[in-house]
């Protein structure tokens, strides 16, 4: 009896001890002092002392983030729920609309970097609405609040450094870099890092810019997509290698296969395949 009650004491220390670091698992008045060190290697690493002084000014923790990070469930539902609630009507003919606006420069795309033009509005349209719903939310902050929390916050520093980059680049400002909490921004959604490594300019404006340019966003996605093993005129459905350039996208299966299935109903072929998967 004596041992069950000191498990159970144990199990609930432990369990006390997981919801107290759930909010966060540093102490968040050693943010600032953290926050110059990050400072200071950005700098080692070669990034300007005005792009990180620009960066990072008045750049404060932000709580909310770090309850977001731990609060994920949408990806848990099925491919049916899923899809069913994202490939709506009302975004099947915003990406028939968009197809249609934007039909020359899809097609340029495609010619420079093989990747079909449903694929990308499939993204486009699931990823913010075609640009309507993109979050405005600092990226700067969150990336930085991500990364002084101890859960992934190697990964997150990575980015934190390629949001200065992309500050020091010129393509964006600090107060233009707004987005989802995790730092994603842009029309479709690019993380810090894939903007430094896959962000074009295709509208000749010398700038990348997936905020504003449908020209540059697209073709960055379209980018990205080829830098993960696209295969130019091969079919994108689970199981080919296209599927997994998508999956690179984002690792979630059932979010995969939506902007697949979304995507083949933009093209107008059949997706009776996508019920047996």
């Amino acid at each position: 009896m004596q041992a069950f009650m000191r498990a159970s004491l144990l199990a609930a220390t432990l369990l006390a001890a997981t919801q107290a670091t759930a909010a966060t698992c540093r102490d968040p008045a050693g943010f600032e002092k953290w926050l110059d060190d990050i400072a200071e290697e950005a700098v080692a690493q070669g990034i300007s002392p005005q792009a990180v002084r620009q960066g990072l000014a008045g750049v404060t923790l932000d709580p909310s983030v770090i309850k977001k990070d731990r609060g994920q469930g949408v990806f848990k539902q099925s491919f049916e729920q899923f899809a069913g609630r994202m490939v709506s009507p009302a975004r099947l003919k915003g990406g028939a609309n968009m197809l249609k606006r934007h039909a020359a420069t899809l097609e340029r795309i495609e010619q420079r970097f093989g990747v079909p033009a449903p694929v990308l509005v499939a993204i486009w349209g699931l990823e913010t609405d075609f640009g309507a719903v993109r979050g405005n939310l600092p990226v700067i902050r969150s990336v930085a609040t991500l990364a002084y929390d101890c859960r992934r916050s190697d990964f997150f520093k990575a980015h934190l450094f390629d949001a200065l980059r992309i500050v020091e680049r010129g393509d964006l400002t600090p107060a233009e870099m707004r987005g989802a909490w995790a730092g994603e921004m842009g029309q479709t959604q690019f993380m810090p890092s894939s903007y430094v490594k896959y962000a074009v300019d295709f509208d000749g404006d010398r700038r990348a810019d997936l905020l504003h340019s449908p020209a540059d966003v697209l073709a960055s996605t379209a980018n990205y997509l080829k830098g993960h093993g696209w295969v130019k005129g091969a079919d994108w459905e689970p199981g080919t290698p296209n599927f997994e350039a998508i999956r690179a996208w984002n690792k979630s299966q059932v979010y995969a296969k939506t902007i697949a299935y979304y995507a083949k109903k933009l093209a107008g072929e059949d997706t009776s395949a996508f019920a047996s998967q």
